[in-house]
């Protein structure tokens, strides 16, 4: 009897909490589990659960969809170059009954992996560039954490000349149907290119934002996260539609990023010390090395009005600024009407 007594609190110590195992078994984070669960999704045993907190045991039959999961042991950390046209979604099942099937990123990859993979954070089926992949509900709960705030660098082309003050409005902050949106940092590459960084993951934020300029995003590609970069170690570069697994040491330098920037939250001032707090691993300078203190700046631009040339003459309030947006505007509505079509000109576009 006594045996049997000690025995007892040993098994319980097996168990683990039903969404803790499906993250272990690589289904999908910890949180995103737990959503899943009480969708009715899980079954232990042949029977339903949707309660959070139910425990199992590693003997317990565990299935998702009706396929049963198992414990991965090994961890994989893959990085996608993904295409256009692809849908970040694990399965389009009753998502979109009265639409076609649409091409899934996951499928690039099933074909080199046994591992259940699912994609941390997502790109719109219309954006390409770098995405991450795993099996480790751990790391994906980190790595996608809001608290993380871990960066992600776009380049942007519109299909039209752009203001030339929307990357400091939207440093800013821009309000789009209710929605405010802020990027940590913006600058231009040239008249219809942008290179914004993002710190939040707001649904389709940069489109939102730049069409709300009367402006249409031509192409928009992710090119960094956190210190991840396209570029191999052999000195060549990841091209679209092709995935590599991040080394053990990319894998510790993403976590010490995500807990850096929990411990220090980045503050939208736009000043020098902000931008540049979290490093590149490049070390190549990055546009955040430039000086961006509005406030401080501000007596000084209205005492020397013709300074705003730092700001391409888009000051607030000037002259120059207003004459260069209805310029601006009136191209684009002097092509709106014109014979080309949306479709024609920009045929990688869609809404």
């Amino acid at each position: 009897m006594q045996d049997n007594q000690t025995n007892q609190p040993e098994s319980d110590d097996k168990k683990v909490r039903l969404q803790v195992a499906l993250a272990h078994s690589g289904v999908a984070s910890r949180r995103a589990c737990e959503k899943i669960i009480t969708d009715g999704r899980v079954t232990v045993n042949g029977g339903k659960v949707v309660e959070l907190g139910t425990k199992v045991s590693p003997e317990d039959i565990i299935c998702v969809d009706g396929r049963q999961v198992f414990l991965e042991a090994a961890k994989r950390y893959v990085l996608l170059n993904k295409p256009i046209g692809y849908v970040c979604s694990l399965s389009e099942e009753n998502e979109r009954p009265d639409e076609p099937a649409r091409n899934l990123a996951i499928d690039l990859l099933k074909p080199h992996f046994s591992e259940r993979l699912y994609n941390v954070g997502r790109l719109d089926m219309y954006s390409s560039g770098l995405i991450l992949f795993t099996n480790d509900g751990d790391f994906a709960a980190v790595v996608s954490h809001p608290s993380a705030e871990l960066e992600k660098e776009y380049i942007v082309e519109t299909s039209l000349p752009y203001p030339r003050f929307l990357p400091e409005k939207f440093m800013r902050g821009v309000r789009v149907d209710g929605v405010f949106y802020k990027c940590k940092f913006a600058e231009g590459l040239s008249s219809h290119k942008m290179r914004i960084v993002l710190i939040e993951g707001k649904n389709r934020e940069i489109r939102r934002v730049i069409e709300s300029f009367d402006l249409r995003v031509k192409s928009l590609a992710r090119v960094r996260i956190g210190s991840i970069t396209a570029d191999l170690p052999d000195g060549g570069t990841l091209n679209t539609g092709e995935f590599r697994e991040l080394t053990a040491g990319e894998v510790k330098s993403l976590l010490e990023l995500c807990r850096k920037n929990k411990e220090t939250p980045f503050k939208h001032s736009h000043t020098r010390e902000d931008a540049s707090r979290n490093d590149y691993s490049s070390g190549k300078d990055r546009p955040f090395e430039r000086s961006f203190d509005h406030n401080a700046d501000r007596s000084q631009r209205r005492a020397e009005p013709r300074a705003r040339s730092e700001y391409n003459g888009y000051g607030k309030g000037s002259r120059s600024g207003a004459s260069a947006y209805k310029r601006d505007a009136s191209y684009y509505k002097k092509n709106q009407n014109s014979s080309r079509t949306r479709n024609e000109d920009d045929s990688d576009y869609r809404y």
